[in-house]
């Protein structure tokens, strides 16, 4: 006998009730979902551009311009980092200020000498680049490439530009030449000369600046070490010498101390002190202080940095000031008494008098190490001039800097 087949339920349509309860709960769904959506949206949006604010756009941010040539945070960093190599983090952030100085200059001075050199159609080649990099081992990058570049360039402009525009023969003078602390040390040395002492063992003796001395040779006018020794070399009788020259700008590696204690207390004084620019001077002032006052003749005439406070130095140990010869006698002499001038040869003071004697004078042969001094010199005249007529701006301040320095100290 056959099965009896079941009969098909029919489905039951929704009610109203049901329909609109599906109807809010898939709205709920739907509204959730888009909010969730919308929130992590946000969230991505916030946290790329925290990351961007941060991370990208300082990089991308113009710190130096040199006629309209822009360079970014990032090449400031990247040269940062190759001119630090090898140094410890403590000694970046120390001299974090000095060093942030120095790379923007060299920036600043390779773009302006890359952008003259081109107008005088002197360049470098990339197989000479090429070559330096992989002689100094170094990184074939843009930074490292733009710093030998700027070596080349330089060494380039004086071979190919400035060197042969050079004469073979100029007008020079043959000159001795020293400098005495005082007008009458001076006095002393010309008499002394005049009656045949020997300029250079003299010079080597007493002269008080050792990087201008003794017998310099034969120099064109614009090699003398100044314009008071040029217009002496050039307009002496041959064989003549100078009467003193005074020059109030001239750096002597001597100076003369007058020391006064007024306090002691276990190891340490109380002083104050002038610094002189000569035996001769210091005696002066120590005789004005018999009825003077030690403040104001310290303001008037020393050169030491105290002389703002009237040179008072407050309590000292030995070995504060850095001399040796100021020890000696601040932590021996008798209190409240001025010491006598103290010699000290560890310190630098201004103003001297030149002393010169002209050897020869004419046309000359210009020797080779004279006619690289006269290339270098028309050289550094041209960069300089360049630099003068550019429109640089170096927007650097304390806090890209330190900025800067934490992005290489990370990158380590």
């Amino acid at each position: 006998m056959a099965k009896k087949q079941k009969k098909a339920i029919p489905e039951r349509a929704p009610t109203k009730h049901q329909l609109s309860k599906w109807q809010r709960q898939t709205r709920i769904r739907r509204i959730v979902i888009i909010a969730a959506v919308v929130f992590l949206v946000g969230i991505s949006s916030w946290v790329g551009y925290g990351y961007y604010e941060d991370r990208i756009k300082p990089f991308r941010e113009v710190v130096i311009m040199v006629n309209d040539v822009p360079f970014t945070m990032e090449y400031y960093v990247k040269t940062l980092d190759a001119y630090t190599k090898g140094m410890a983090p403590e000694e970046i952030y120390y001299m974090a200020g000095d060093i942030a100085k120095m790379i923007a200059d060299n920036i600043i001075q390779a773009e302006v000498l890359r952008q003259g050199a081109k107008n005088l159609d002197i360049e470098v080649t990339t197989e000479e680049i090429d070559a330096k990099l992989e002689e100094y081992e170094l990184p074939n990058d843009r930074i490292y490439r733009d710093i030998i570049s700027s070596d080349l360039l330089q060494e380039n402009l004086k071979e190919e530009y400035f060197g042969p525009q050079l004469p073979d023969t100029m007008e020079q003078a043959h000159v001795q030449v020293m400098l005495a602390e005082s007008e009458e040390v001076a006095t002393e040395l010309i008499a002394e000369i005049e009656t045949g002492g020997n300029f250079t063992a003299l010079a080597e003796e007493f002269s008080c600046n050792s990087s201008i001395e003794g017998d310099l040779g034969w120099l064109p006018r614009e090699l003398m070490p100044n314009t008071l020794i040029a217009d002496a070399a050039f307009n002496l009788t041959m064989g003549e010498i100078s009467q003193p020259i005074y020059d109030e700008t001239a750096a002597k590696n001597v100076g003369y101390w007058l020391i006064e204690v007024t306090g002691r207390q276990d190891e340490e004084v109380e002083a104050r002190a002038m610094l002189l620019g000569s035996e001769a001077e210091a005696e002066r002032v120590k005789a004005e202080l018999v009825g003077g006052n030690f403040s104001s003749l310290a303001g008037e005439h020393s050169q030491h940095e105290s002389k703002d406070e009237g040179g008072e130095l407050g309590w000292l140990k030995q070995g504060d000031i850095g001399s040796e010869a100021f020890d000696a006698v601040a932590f021996n002499i008798t209190a409240n008494e001025v010491s006598e001038p103290v010699k000290d040869e560890s310190v630098q003071t201004a103003g001297g008098y030149w002393i010169v004697k002209v050897i020869d004078r004419g046309v000359h042969q210009l020797e080779e190490d004279v006619k690289e001094g006269l290339r270098d010199k028309h050289f550094n005249d041209w960069f300089e001039e360049l630099k003068e007529d550019s429109t640089i701006e170096n927007l650097l301040d304390a806090d890209k800097i330190s900025w800067a320095v934490d992005r290489v100290l990370q990158g380590r």
